[in-house]
């Protein structure tokens, strides 16, 4: 609500230039904000930038003596409503995955008990690193959320994930942390949807799989499926439209999250069934991702280059983690209700109604993305719903309409009204 308080810790690297942006943001959505600088931040913004655009003090020491005479860092720590760490540098997760509270920063966070939001930036390779995924899931543990990274240029010449997330979203995840379903700015009567509390599927928890996945070959090649992830991002607004509350996992999609959603960035598949199992209990899935089926075994840390005779790259396979499969599967926590999608080119309801049994899933949406439809990427779709007593056509139709429509029947039979 406009009034809540943001504790911003800003680290040191290149991503931290957006921070002043963000401040902007937040003070536009009615937000307070209290800059906190570490040292490496400094290098990239100014104190006196920080302070004049949150209108509030900006705190860089530690041992500010007519402060911490009153315990002022154990104050500033718990007066915060949410705490932001953006841009979390691999070393500044690593410290708080240690538990060290060695400057201002870590000392905050080490002394809050608060909600902490982070935005991951770095190298990509720092990002890749088992040591940096360590630390993530141990943070994850903890209870600390993450927003990003995405995936793009970076300053250093590489390409891949690890850029820090846009403003914009950031402030969108800050939002939902704070219990916003939109951003503040929109006026009321742009919110057509109900809120959550009055929603058809309020009370329920829904996991949405979304986009492609990469599957890395070297830093700068990958394998990939031709999908937008517009369909599963509709799908998940759609569900929130109705008051579920829906974790999101995305693979590097074209499109944006929806806002009001719990947003979970991946890249590989298996990346995609632990975050699938880390937002586990929930009542229904709808694995709309187009993952991948291999993983490429013998991938490269640096860029495969062409040898004097041209020949191509031998390249080692091993089957992806079957996500569906293993849910539909699953004897221990499966949710009630679980949704697969089959994009087939030929044979579709016969391949659609062999993957539902083989699966274990309750429904397959199956549409048909032959070249000829257009609908790989495109605007609309044109699917058919198999269940257990059945197969029911649905006409072509725009992807939100489609998402609307499942999202109805999904809130049907999580209230047993349909079976």
């Amino acid at each position: 609500m406009p009034g809540s308080r943001i504790l911003l810790i800003v680290g040191g690297g290149i991503a931290a230039f957006k921070i002043p942006e963000l401040i902007r943001m937040l003070r536009r959505e009615g937000l307070s904000v209290t800059p906190v600088l570490t040292s490496g931040g400094a290098e990239f913004v100014t104190p006196l930038t920080l302070s004049a655009l949150a209108e509030a003090p900006c705190h860089t020491a530690l041992f500010d003596l007519t402060r911490e005479s009153e315990m002022g860092h154990i104050q500033l720590s718990r007066n915060a409503d949410l705490v932001v760490v953006a841009p979390a540098t691999a070393d500044l997760m690593a410290r708080m995955a240690a538990g060290m509270a060695d400057d201002l920063a870590t000392t905050l966070l080490l002394a809050t008990d608060k909600p902490v939001l982070a935005a991951p930036a770095m190298n990509v390779r720092m990002w890749n690193h088992p040591a940096t995924r360590r630390n993530r899931d141990l943070l994850e543990e903890d209870g600390i959320r993450f927003v990003g990274p995405d995936e793009g240029d970076m300053a250093c010449g590489e390409y891949g994930p690890g850029r820090m997330a846009e403003p914009e979203a950031i402030r969108d995840a800050i939002l939902a942390a704070l219990g916003h379903d939109r951003p503040l700015r929109l006026p009321p009567e742009a919110v057509v949807s109900l809120p959550p509390a009055q929603g058809r599927l309020s009370g329920h928890h829904v996991i949405v799989t979304s986009g492609p996945t990469h599957e890395p070959i070297d830093p700068v090649r990958y394998i990939a499926n031709r999908s937008s992830g517009a369909q599963g991002t509709a799908i998940a607004a759609a569900l929130r439209d109705l008051g579920a509350r829906v974790s999101f996992v995305t693979g590097p999609a074209e499109v944006p999250p929806p806002e009001g959603v719990e947003v979970i960035r991946v890249e590989t598949a298996r990346q995609m069934r632990d975050a699938v199992e880390r937002a586990l209990p929930a009542d229904a899935a709808v694995m709309a991702a187009a993952v991948a089926d291999w993983q490429v075994l013998n991938a490269r840390d640096s860029k495969i280059k062409k040898d004097a005779q041209g020949a191509a790259p031998m390249l080692e396979f091993a089957e992806n983690p079957d996500i569906l499969a293993w849910l539909g599967r699953l004897t221990n926590g499966r949710p009630d209700l679980v949704v697969g999608f089959a994009a087939e080119t030929d044979d579709v309801l016969a391949n659609a109604k062999a993957k539902r049994l083989r699966k274990g899933a309750d429904w397959i949406v199956a549409n048909d993305v032959s070249p000829e439809t257009g609908i790989m990427g495109g605007p609309e779709n044109a699917v058919t719903l198999i269940t257990e007593t059945g197969a029911e056509p649905w006409p072509r139709m725009t992807k939100p309409e489609v998402a609307r429509r499942l999202a109805e029947r999904i809130a049907d039979t999580l209230a047993g009204e349909l079976p």
